[in-house]
Formats: C-alpha cells, structure tokens, sequence
C-alpha cells in the first residue's frame, strides 16, 4: 500500500508563492515519478507537472513552467511544487500522484494519489 499526503495549501493573494509538498510512504517501486494536477471547481482534473526519478522534468505549458518548479527528495520521498506569481485562475485542489518508470501528463497512467490540498489564490 503507498500513501501520499499533500501539504503547503492556503490562501495567498496574487502574485504570491506557495510551496506544496508531497509525502510518500509505504511501499514504493525501485524507482517512480511524481506528479501534480489540479481541479479546479466544474472542471476536470488536469496536469500541472511531473518528475522523474532522475529528476527529467515535465510541464504543462509555458506559463506554468515560467512559475512553477516542480522538485524531489528521493531520500525523503518527498515532491514539491514551488509556485510562484500566482493568479487567481490557479486556484484549485492540487494533487499529488505517483507512478513506476518516467514521467507522464496523463491522469490514467498514476498508480496512486494523495488526497489533495487546496490552493486559493485571491484577485
């Protein structure tokens, strides 16, 4: 059974930094990626970024890549996602998720997820 557990969540005005952690425990594969989503309200699930083992790095567009770093602990099993200049559209329930071998954007292909934290950014 792997647990994953999100945290670093708030409320923060724009233009703000957050940084979201994410904690693995349990068993976990040789070797995993991680990554992070968000939900926003009415609207599905969508990738935000993810990261190998290795630390090979994958976003989701530009904007986010301008703004977010998305990094890991392997010895902490541990993934953060830094975000700064925030915008009110970031707002969402973000998720952790964590998948064996290399990085992916595709909801399916996670093996297991956290239970999500909530990031509300005000205009």
């Amino acid at each position: 059974q792997v647990q994953l557990v999100e945290s670093g969540g708030g409320l923060v005005q724009a233009g703000g930094s957050l940084r979201l952690s994410c904690k693995v425990s349990g068993r976990t594969f040789s070797s995993y990626a991680m990554g992070w989503f968000r939900q926003a309200p009415g609207k599905e699930r969508s990738f935000v970024a993810s990261i190998s083992w290795s630390g090979m790095r994958i976003y989701d567009s530009d904007s986010v890549k301008a703004r977010f770093t998305i990094s890991r602990d392997n010895a902490e099993n541990t993934v953060y996602l830094q975000m700064n200049s925030l915008k009110p559209e970031d707002t969402a329930v973000y998720y952790c998720a964590v998948r064996q071998g290399a990085v992916s954007r595709f909801r399916r292909e996670y093996d297991y997820w956290g239970q999500g934290t909530q990031v509300t950014v005000s205009s």
